[in-house]
């Protein structure tokens, strides 16, 4: 396989990752641009970002809080 098709293969998995990301967030409660700016920052934790929805924080300050 060439560089260049390692990488794009690498990129479209990324991508993937993130539309997932994304889509989770979006199902807990954020908004599709919040989701979007918190799923493409792989140093916030998924399942914390999540947490904090439950734990009754309003979205808008749980993605003030995580970014």
């Amino acid at each position: 396989m060439a560089q260049t098709e390692v990488h794009v293969l690498e990129d479209t998995e990324h991508e993937k990752i993130v539309r997932w990301r994304a889509e989770e967030l979006e199902r807990a409660g954020y908004g599709t641009r919040a989701a979007g700016r918190l799923a493409a920052r792989h140093d916030i934790d998924l399942h914390r970002a999540i947490e904090l929805l439950d734990q009754g924080c309003p979205p808008e300050l749980a993605t003030k809080i995580l970014l």
